[in-house]
C-alpha cells in the first residue's frame, strides 16, 4: 500500500535546503525593515522616554506605598519587568501602520508577487518589530543600574529576557497586522491600537499582582498574552523573582499566540491590497 506524507505548509519546504531558503527569506524581510530604523535613530531615543517616566516617576512614588503585595520584592523591582513588557507592547501594537504605508507606496504589491512566501513575510516583519523592541531592554537594564533595581545579569537569564521580548513583540505586531488587514486605514489602525493598549496593560500583572484583581478581571488577565510575558520576565529579570504560572507555561502560551497569529495574518495579508 502506498503511503503519503502530509504536505508541508505553503511556502515552507520540508527539505534542509528549503528550510534554509525560508529562513533566508525571513532574514531578508527583517533586514529591510531594520534598515529603515537605521535612518531614523531618533525614534529609539523617543522610545526611551516612556519607560524612563514610568520607572523614575511612577515607580518611585508607588514604592513608598506598602499596600501592594509584591512578596519579598521591592515594588520597583516588581514593576521593572512589567514596564519592559509595556514598552514592547506600545512599540508593537502600532506596527500595522507600516503595512498600510507599504500598501500606499506599492511596496506590498511587490512583496506579494515576489517568490517570498507569505509566512516568511509575516515572520520577517514580526522579527523586525522585535529588533525595535530590543532597544527597550537596553533602556530598562540601564535604568536598573541607575535606580538600584536588583536585576539578574547571568547570560542565560538575559538571553531568556531577549527571547521573551522577541516573542511578545511578535504577538502584538502580528495582532496589529491582522487589524490592519481588516480595517485598512492608518486612522483605524491607530485608533484600534490606542483602544487596546491600556486594557491590555491594566488587565495584566505588569504593575500589580493578579491576586488584587476582582474575579472577572482575573479571568481576562488569564487570556492576556502580556500576563504570561510579564510573569516570565519577572522570574528571569530580577533577583528573587518567581513565576506564579510556570516558565514552561509562559513560553508555551506565547508560542501558541505567535503561531496562531502568524497563521491568521498569512491568510489575511493579501486582503490588504484589495
Amino acid at each position: 500500500m502506498t503511503s503519503y506524507a502530509p504536505a508541508a505548509p505553503r511556502g515552507v519546504s520540508r527539505s534542509p535546503r528549503g528550510a534554509a531558503v525560508f529562513l533566508g527569506q525571513v532574514a531578508a524581510v527583517a533586514d529591510a525593515e531594520i534598515r529603515k530604523l537605521r535612518h531614523d535613530p531618533l525614534e529609539l531615543v523617543m522610545r526611551a522616554v516612556q519607560p524612563t517616566l514610568w520607572l523614575v516617576v511612577f515607580g518611585q512614588v508607588m514604592s513608598r506605598l506598602r499596600g501592594v503585595p509584591t512578596g519579598h520584592l521591592r515594588y520597583l523591582d516588581f514593576m521593572a519587568p512589567g514596564i519592559l513588557a509595556q514598552s514592547v507592547l506600545f512599540i508593537a501594537i502600532f506596527y500595522g501602520v507600516s503595512a498600510i504605508r507599504e500598501r500606499d507606496l506599492g511596496v506590498l504589491n511587490k512583496y506579494l508577487v515576489s517568490p517570498i512566501s507569505r509566512t516568511a513575510l509575516v515572520l520577517g516583519k514580526a522579527l523586525s518589530a522585535g529588533a525595535r523592541a530590543l532597544s527597550q531592554a537596553v533602556v530598562v537594564y540601564g535604568l536598573a543600574l541607575l535606580l538600584g533595581i536588583r536585576a539578574v545579569w547571568h547570560p542565560w537569564n538575559v538571553a531568556g529576557v531577549l527571547v521573551l521580548i522577541l516573542m511578545g513583540s511578535a504577538v502584538f505586531s502580528t495582532l496589529s497586522l491582522a487589524i490592519a488587514c481588516l480595517v485598512k486605514t492608518h486612522e483605524r489602525v491607530m485608533g484600534m491600537g490606542q483602544v487596546m493598549t491600556m486594557p491590555l496593560f491594566f488587565a495584566s500583572n505588569a504593575i500589580y499582582p493578579v491576586v488584587l484583581m476582582p474575579a472577572w478581571l482575573r479571568a481576562i488577565a488569564s487570556l492576556n498574552p502580556l500576563t504570561y510575558e510579564v510573569d516570565a520576565l519577572r522570574a528571569l529579570m530580577v533577583q528573587g523573582g518567581t513565576s506564579t504560572i510556570g516558565l514552561g507555561v509562559d513560553f508555551a502560551v506565547l508560542l501558541g499566540f505567535v503561531t496562531a497569529l502568524v497563521t491568521i495574518v498569512t491568510r489575511l495579508y493579501p486582503r490588504l491590497v484589495v
